[in-house]
């Protein structure tokens, strides 16, 4: 097994008065070499943005984009048309593809939201746009591992990426276990604990830390406490897609 740890302190700090963001990965204004990607996971971002601001319209191209509320209430509007709402229990991908303009505003004039923002290489580039969005209540049936995102031609009843990625989520009550085994052998685990206290293949995991794996079969985690867990399998590079 091969492993990587990334502390909850060690990720790159944004404070622009309305967004407060901290990357997991370089991004904008925070460079560090060591920590650009994860396989084919690129951006791994836990913003927090206050009421009634947000992202102006702008461009993206060739990336899949994946938005978790995990507080408050997010609107997105964009060039194909959508205008939607998104809130804690959805998950919303956007296939960037051949390019698209959208905005991401709080919902909220007096309230901050608070939503992790992912972006995962494609697959394949220069498909048409596309949006999907979906609601998942992984806490009212704890201890179990469910998956939210899964590749096209998955037949699972998910949201669909373009990308051999899979996300999935997980509540853990404390002194609970479980696995997540590797849908393909060539491709990485990064676990990122959004609350609680786990051990992660021997390694403990505190509030927003993270462990990426890859070389092994599974992931096993055991919770200290009552935990919420993100789980990203990607591929390691684009020759494994």
């Amino acid at each position: 097994m091969k492993y990587i740890i990334h502390k909850s302190d060690s990720r790159g700090q944004a404070d622009h008065g309305w967004l407060k963001s901290a990357h997991s990965f370089s991004f904008a204004n925070y460079f560090d070499p060591e920590k650009s990607n994860f396989g084919l996971l690129r951006v791994l971002n836990d913003d927090m943005v206050e009421g009634g601001q947000g992202f102006g319209r702008h461009p993206h191209q060739n990336m899949e984009i994946i938005s978790i509320p995990l507080k408050g209430e997010l609107e997105h509007e964009d060039s194909m048309g959508t205008k939607r709402v998104i809130k804690t229990g959805d998950v919303q991908v956007m296939s960037a593809g051949t390019g698209v303009h959208h905005s991401e505003y709080n919902k909220s004039a007096d309230k901050p939201v608070e939503f992790l923002q992912i972006w995962i290489f494609p697959k394949y580039k220069d498909i048409a746009p596309r949006y999907d969005q979906k609601s998942f209540d992984y806490a009212s049936i704890p201890n179990t591992i469910h998956t939210i995102v899964a590749p096209m031609e998955s037949p699972e009843e998910v949201i669909k990426i373009n990308q051999d990625a899979y996300l999935s989520i997980a509540k853990l009550e404390k002194g609970k276990s479980t696995s997540y085994k590797v849908h393909n052998p060539a491709n990485g685990i990064y676990t990122f604990l959004l609350e609680g206290n786990v051990s992660a293949n021997g390694q403990t995991l505190e509030r927003r830390d993270a462990i990426g794996v890859w070389d092994v079969e599974s992931v096993a985690i055991e919770a200290r406490e009552t935990s919420d867990i993100l789980v990203i399998e990607v591929p390691m590079s684009f020759e494994n897609n």
